[in-house]
């Protein structure tokens, strides 16, 4: 019993210290004094003498305070990744980095505005796209709340948002500004806070929408990862072959491993020589598969033996040579549906080589 004593103590403490952190330290704003008329004696008393050192003049200052915590940028949500927000912000502004994968900031940043005015079910114009800066048309911020299936949704209002795009000199960075320029509702008055809340909230959703057109991004990158490096072509002797510009020992390690998802057993590997010996078994098309969405990827072999020597070529680059079990060189049409295949493999399930 004697030891919970203190560490509640200092718990309430701490409680009490970070508790004061959510105040400013705002005791001597204007507002919290009011400056009223000196006593008046009543008219057969003399009035009382006043210091003039002391005097102040009468006045009433406006006692409700700012409500700094609805001005950006504290609502301002830098969900995307690259995306961050300057200190002492005044407006609705987010600025971007720009990404791997990335090619043009601005229109990437475009494409996000877009996006969101389809969603929308509305348009932007695109009469100062080279100025960087786009009006919208028409649409609502704030959705109706859902009530009775009999009542009529009405929108609480209706705005225009022009979004402004100004890029760094190096082209790494470009900010974007969301302004409102119209406004209307019937409801609803315009007031400054309220301007502030529906800047930030356009704003909000372009980053967002941002941030998932950069996931799809992502993910698209990540299955064409390996695909660039496998061509069709020749190796020394002249055989048709895929060409890799990877090392001849890391195909070896990295490609056997591919082949075994895809239905390939690997018998043996010898590195020495650069054989990969291999045996293919020819999936079942069935209806099954298609129903569950399980769809089988047909390769342009028979089922069998192959052997896959991997070597290196006159052009620094490594070559794939098949061949079947007589020891025969896969044609050249067998070969190109075989790199087509192996391509469509690898961008559907994301796999690298």
């Amino acid at each position: 019993m004697q030891y919970w004593i203190p560490k509640a103590l200092t718990v309430g403490v701490i409680l009490g210290l970070s508790g004061c952190s959510v105040f400013v330290n705002d005791a001597h704003n204007e507002r919290n004094y009011r400056v009223n008329d000196a006593v008046k004696a009543p008219v057969q008393l003399e009035q009382p003498y006043q210091d003039p050192t002391y005097k102040m003049d009468v006045a009433t200052f406006k006692n409700d305070p700012e409500a700094k915590s609805f001005r950006p940028p504290q609502q301002v949500l830098t969900l995307a990744a690259g995306s961050w927000v300057e200190e002492n912000e005044t407006v609705a502004r987010v600025y971007f980095d720009k990404n791997d994968g990335i090619d043009d900031l601005n229109q990437f940043i475009f494409q996000a505005i877009d996006s969101v005015m389809l969603n929308n079910k509305t348009a932007i114009s695109r009469d100062k796209l080279t100025e960087g800066s786009v009006d919208t048309d028409w649409y609502s911020l704030i959705q109706p709340v859902d009530g009775w299936f009999w009542e009529d949704k009405k929108l609480v209002s209706e705005q225009r948002i022009k979004f402004v795009i100004e890029q760094k000199e190096h082209q790494r960075t470009a900010s974007l500004k969301a302004e409102l320029i119209d406004y209307r509702s019937d409801s609803q008055p315009l007031s400054e806070l309220l301007q502030q809340q529906l800047e930030v909230r356009a704003l909000n959703e372009v980053i967002a929408e941002f941030d998932y057109l950069y996931r799809l991004l992502q993910v698209e990158l990540r299955k064409q990862q390996g695909v660039l490096s496998l061509n069709l072509g020749f190796d020394d002797k002249g055989n048709g072959a895929l060409i890799t510009e990877q090392s001849n020992e890391a195909v070896i390690d990295r490609f056997t491993g591919f082949l075994e998802r895809i239905n390939f057993t690997v018998i043996k590997i010898d590195r020495e020589s650069g054989l990969v010996s291999v045996r293919y078994e020819k999936p079942d098309d069935s209806v099954w598969d298609s129903i569950w969405g399980d769809d089988v990827l047909l390769l342009p072999l028979s089922s069998g033996d192959y052997t896959i020597r991997v070597a290196k070529t006159k052009e620094t680059t490594t070559s794939l040579t098949w061949r079947d079990a007589a020891g025969d060189v896969l044609d050249s049409e067998v070969m190109a549906q075989l790199q087509q295949s192996l391509l469509l493999v690898l961008r559907e399930k994301g796999l690298t080589i």
